[in-house]
Order: C-alpha cells, then structure tokens, then sequence
C-alpha cells in the first residue's frame, strides 16, 4: 500500500518518519499529474508547493490555525492531504470539490481565495480578530511572487510589518506567476535566489545567543549590528524595513530546510516573512520545461505531456484582428495584466514588442496608465478577463470616463466562464460598466462580429468603449456586423431580446416554440450601452410580451435598463421575464451545466415562454401578471 493511501488528514503527515516524506511527495505528485489529466486544473503551481505544502502540515494544525493562499490555484495538494483525496475525480465539476480553497468544503480552508494580492491584508484582519478575542492560533499567508507585482500585497505589508501581530508570510518565488514575472520586485527576488545561505547563518546567530546567561539581551543589543550586517552581505533589508523578521532563501524542495524555517517563523513573536525558492512544475518534466502550458490544462495525455490543441477561440481571434489593426495604427498599443497567452496577446508581443506592456497583477495600474496614454494621443487597448476587470472600477471612473479617453477595453471571459468557479465567472461586468458615465460597451456573438465591432472602436469611437466576449468559440451565429441592435426573426407572440453568446441560446429557442404553435421576434442587441430602444418597443407594442435572455447577474442588468426604458416611454407590458444569473454568485461546473442551473439554456427559454403563453390563455389574458 502506498503512503498515500494511507493520508486522510494532516495528522497521518504529522505520524511519518522523516525517511518516508520524500516518497510521499513522489506519490503526491504522481497522483497529481494522473489526476488532472483527467479533470484538468492548474497544474504546475501545484507541483512547485508539494514540500512546501507538506512542511505546512507537518508544522501547524489548519484545523486550528488559519492558512491563506493568494490566488489559491496552488492548494490542490493541501486538498489531498485535508481528506479530499478521493474526491478529486470531481474537480471543478458541478457539485465536486473547487479547485480554490472553499470553506464550506472542510474546516481546513480558511478563506476564499481566487484573486491575487489580497491574502496578507485577510490574514493580517484574522491575526487583529485572534488578539481582539484572546484566542490562540497562527495565521499563515502563502503568497506567489507574481502577486508581488500587485499594489494591495505591499499595502498588507505595510500594515502587518507595523502591526506587531505574529503572523507569518510564506513568499512562494519560482519567478512565474501565470507567464513569466515582470517589474522591479521580479528582478529583486532574482538577485535574491542566489543567496540561499541566510538561514543557515540565522539559525547560527539563534543557537549561539541563547547558550549562556544574558543571551537574549545579547541578542536585542545586537540586533542593529546583525542587521547592518545582513544588509552587507545578503541586501535583502526591504522586509525587515517593513517590521518582517525575514528568513530565506530557503530551497523551497528541502523539506529539512523549510521545517526548520517554518518553526522559526512561527516562534518569531511577530510578523515573519519565509522566503521560499520553488520551481513551478518540479517533477514532471513537461510542465518543468514549459510551466505556462501546464498552468491551467484541459484534459491531456501524462506520458507524453501532449496537451490537445484548442483551435481557434474569441481570445484568438481578438489577438489576430489588433496584430492587424496595429499594423495600419501606430497609435495602437496593448496592455495586459499578466495575462499575454490568455488574452490572446501574445503573437501582438512578439510581432509589436516596443507596444506590448505587461504590467503585472494591477489591473486598476493598468485602466490608469491606458488614461494616460491615451489623454497624449495614444490609442491603449487593455486585454483583461471580466472577473480581474473588478479590481479597476474606481480607475475606470476617475482615469478613463471622466475624461472621455479613448481606450479600449477587451474584456475576455465575459459571462460564464466555467470551472474555475465563483471567483472567475464573468458575470458582473455587464452591470458594473453600464453605472460608468460616457462608457460605450459592445457584445459580439460571433468572431466575425468580434472583428468588425474591434475596428468600429479603434475607428469610430471617441471615449472608452468596452467590446466584450466569451470563453471558447463561437457558437451557430456566424454573420459579422456592428449594429447597435438587430432583428434575427419576426414573430407576433413573444418578444426576445439578447446579446452576446446567448443568441444561440435564444434561435433555439424560437425553433423549438415554433414547433409549439408560438412565433418570435428575437432583437439582437450588439450594443448593450447604450442601448437602441427603437426595435424594442416597436416589438413589445406588438407583442406585449417580453422575455430578456442574458449572463449576468440581475442587478443592473440589460434586463432591468429595458423594463425601466420601455415604462418610461409608456410601452405596456402584460408579461416581462428576465432570465438572468440572479443574485448570487455562480459555483463552478462546465458552462453548459451551468445555463441549465440558471435556466438560461434555450431548453428553459422555451419553456418559460411556452408556460406564460399557456397561462395567458387559460385566464383569458386577464391577469396581466408579471413574471420576473
């Protein structure tokens, strides 16, 4: 029987011989590999933290004591060795185990964690709620260093290198974050990897001061000479400045090594920053040699490390059409957050590298200096998935609304998004961007739609103007075009208006209630704010009744702009169906299961279109009652 077998909560980590962690570790990876081949998931973070996540268990108790990830792709091995194992054939399926960590899961996840930089300001607020309360556990923040390149990582540290909580931060650097690290800090960090002596020299200093009488006031007169010291020989001053006692580089692959780091950070007394040096993909040679791939992987084979090619998607497509519109523009230059293959910007790097800027995990750093740029004439396009797009509201009203900068915002990942689950569901940017003043926001169905609406912002718009679309490929819409809104089909029952993806959703639809005896004018909208009432209420005085089909969430939704639109014109309805994500956040699962969850998918449609109908019938088309 393998050791791993034998893992069903950190305690058996707890009862294994030293000789024995090596092998667990093998097996941890090797089940890790075998398993996400299967489920997909992020992989080479997690095969960069097996010793670490392993030292982790062996040293605190995250039953009691509160372990954060930042981001949180890289707990799948915490996962494994918290008595989830067995359940990881239902990785980030609907209604399986998340592939984030998720409190409602087990008691040994401590917060949500899907976005990156925030997870010392979280931990830093549990370490003030364990002293404000009495209670008695540690607080540890593992945290990558592509996090580092994010503003709100040095705002928590500021504040925790002030706040004398003990508390521990773990600095994960394998120089990755999803594409390789850029900035100042990365180059810092760099320099640093070369230096792994320090803890030996740490834990000499600790030993020698403690063996006679007096040691410890030995040890506090000294410290400004051991200090000074340090910052000669090793320049790595910036943590402790901040108030960190700082231990590392340690081989982030020794377990011996991080034990002992570990136990020095958790009887520091204080805020401690462990400097740990992984590599991302260690132990499986094709994640190793190619650790972006193997970030976030689909299905693929383990043997060979072939990953299925995913053919062309909306992020592709977006990618090549800018390549050709920069070609023509020497204003255009593209921006991303960290996220050049994702967004499909990786060919505009390669082909325009002196207009490509990645600017790391700051998304609000990045709508700021698109202002900028574009306020001196310049014409920045920002690739950013919907879900980071958040983290820049504020930006977006003070630094490209205000003035009416001409940017463009690319949003990727617009609407369900899938697997990755609550955190990264794009379901709020349709909200969000329609409360902006002098935003202009488009929503293509189909690539082509995607290019033309692509070249009708660089060319025919003066503000901001957000083009945003889905994950994955186009569905059987195919026609081009950049109609602020558009009838696909006349019918005299219903009334149909939708955007985006889900006019798939809603031709289906129209089909399958023709076939019902029921006819349809389905309005597409391309241009959903602002948005182009005319064909609207020139259907619904036809028709009188409405149904609104689209992902997002219910609050500020297009569904809700149109009610409000068409009472103010005096159009009366006697149906109105909004069919939306609701109030709530979206759990993860493939995005077709999840449509049908939501009852967006063309089957609900008709059904809910089909069941009014019928109701309107039996009562007479008396009740004139609202369905919302």
């Amino acid at each position: 029987m393998s050791i791993l077998e034998n893992i069903s909560s950190p305690e058996d980590v707890k009862r294994l011989g030293e000789a024995e962690l090596p092998e667990l570790c093998r097996e941890v990876r090797a089940f890790l590999v075998e398993s996400t081949s299967k489920t997909g998931g992020h992989l080479s973070s997690n095969l960069g933290v097996v010793e670490l996540t392993v030292a982790i268990h062996r040293v605190f108790d995250t039953s009691r004591d509160r372990l954060l990830f930042d981001v949180g792709h890289q707990s799948y091995i915490h996962k494994i060795l918290t008595g989830r194992r067995e359940q990881f054939a239902t990785l980030r399926s609907l209604g399986g185990i998340s592939g984030f960590p998720k409190p409602s899961e087990s008691v040994h996840d401590a917060f949500v964690a899907g976005h990156a930089s925030s997870a010392v300001s979280t931990a830093l607020g549990m370490a003030r709620a364990r002293t404000l309360l009495g209670e008695d556990y540690n607080v540890i923040a593992v945290v990558g260093d592509g996090a580092l390149t994010g503003g709100l990582t040095y705002e928590g540290l500021c504040d925790a290198g002030d706040s004398d909580e003990p508390m521990i931060v773990i600095l994960n650097d394998n120089g990755m974050s999803i594409n390789e690290n850029v900035g100042a800090m990365a180059r810092y960090l760099a320099k640093k990897r070369l230096r792994h002596g320090y803890i030996a020299f740490k834990n000499w200093y600790r030993r020698f001061t403690k063996r006679f009488p007096g040691g410890k006031w030995l040890y506090n007169v000294s410290h400004k000479i051991k200090q000074a010291v340090k910052e000669a020989i090793f320049n790595c001053s910036m943590f402790e400045d901040m108030g960190f006692t700082y231990i590392g580089p340690v081989d982030g692959h020794n377990l011996k090594s991080l034990t002992a780091a570990l136990k020095i950070a958790r009887d520091a007394n204080g805020p401690a920053l462990v400097h740990v040096i992984t590599k991302k993909g260690k132990g499986y040679q094709y994640a190793e040699a190619n650790p972006d791939a193997f970030h976030g992987v689909k299905s693929f084979d383990p043997a060979t490390g072939v990953i299925p090619a995913s053919g062309e998607c909306f992020s592709s497509v977006f990618g090549d059409e800018l390549c050709r519109l920069a070609g023509e523009d020497k204003r255009i230059m593209a921006v991303t957050a960290a996220m050049p293959s994702g967004t499909g910007l990786s060919g505009f790097a390669r082909e325009f590298p002196g207009r490509f800027f990645d600017v790391g995990i700051c998304e609000g750093h990045a709508v700021s200096m698109c202002g900028g740029a574009a306020h001196r004439g310049a014409l920045p396009v920002f690739a950013v998935y919907s879900t980071f797009l958040q983290r820049s509201y504020d930006m977006l009203l003070q630094d490209a609304a205000m003035g009416r900068e001409h940017m463009i915002l690319a949003v990727d990942r617009a609407g369900i998004s899938g697997e990755d689950g609550e955190t990264h569901q794009g379901s709020m940017d349709v909200s969000f961007l329609a409360s902006i003043p002098n935003m202009t926001v488009w929503s293509p169905t189909s690539y082509a739609e995607l290019r033309d609406m692509l070249i009708y912002a660089v060319r025919n718009e003066t503000g901001p103007v957000a083009v945003r679309y889905p994950k994955g490929s186009e569905g059987e819409y195919t026609l081009g075009g950049a109609s602020p809104a558009r009838k696909l089909r006349e019918g005299g029952d219903f009334t149909l208006v939708t955007y985006g993806i889900s006019v798939n959703s809603a031709l289906r639809a129209a089909e399958t209630l023709e076939g019902r005896g029921i006819s349809v004018d389905i309005i597409k909208l391309g241009r959903i704010k602002p948005i182009d009432f005319e064909p609207i209420e020139e259907s619904v005085r036809r028709t009188g009744r409405l149904l609104v089909l689209e992902e997002s969430v219910e609050n500020g939704c297009v569904g809700q702009r149109i009610a409000a639109g068409l009472a103010s014109r005096g159009v009366p309805l006697k149906t109105l169906i909004l069919k939306n994500l609701g109030d709530r956040f979206i759990p993860h699962g493939t995005v077709e299961e999840l449509r049908r969850m939501c009852g967006i998918d063309a089957g609900s449609v008709a059904d809910a279109i089909a069941a009014e109908m019928g109701i309107l019938s039996d009562a007479g088309d008396k009740n004139g009652k609202d369905e919302t």
